[in-house]
């Protein structure tokens, strides 16, 4: 079965809304895909009827993955949190002194993620540098464009 997987419940709700829209929208539409391609004939040399299979097969292994997080979730509610450290849910406020900057984050599950809406995985190399972490804390975080020098402002759980 495996490890656990952290989400929100905003991020388990779109992950069920997403294999709801699969099953209902995408996989019939590669299905018919499959038939009009097969209706073609000749299968062996036929591109229509591989690349329907091949988005076919993308299709049912995302839908294994999602069937397989949903039956493994650990739903947290951030407004149930509470505490002076980071933690899955909490939303970091720092100052980045690398780049002169001041940003926050969500730390979100992997499924979550949206870097262009401030949520980060808990498991990105960032979100695992910021866990555990209070205000307060200073500390250098080697990213992939080098070491930055990074300060914890505030912690809230919304």
């Amino acid at each position: 079965m495996g490890d656990r997987v952290p989400m929100t419940p905003e991020g388990y709700k779109n992950l069920k809304e997403e294999l709801k829209r699969l099953k209902q929208d995408e996989r019939p539409k590669i299905i018919e895909a499959i038939e009009v391609a097969r209706a073609h004939g000749d299968l062996s040399e036929n591109a229509e009827y591989d690349a329907a299979k091949e988005a076919q097969a993308q299709l049912d292994s995302r839908m294994k993955e999602i069937e397989d997080h949903l039956a493994r979730a650990q739903v947290i509610d951030p407004q149930d949190l509470s505490g002076d450290r980071v933690v899955f849910g909490a939303t970091v406020f720092i100052t980045d002194f690398t780049r002169d900057k001041d940003l926050s984050y969500q730390l979100v599950g992997e499924d979550e993620a949206d870097l262009s809406k401030g949520r980060i995985s808990i498991m990105s190399p960032l979100g695992r540098a910021l866990v555990g972490k209070k205000i307060g804390d200073f500390f250098v975080f080697n990213s992939p464009a080098g070491e930055r020098e990074l300060e914890i402002k505030e912690i809230k759980f919304k």
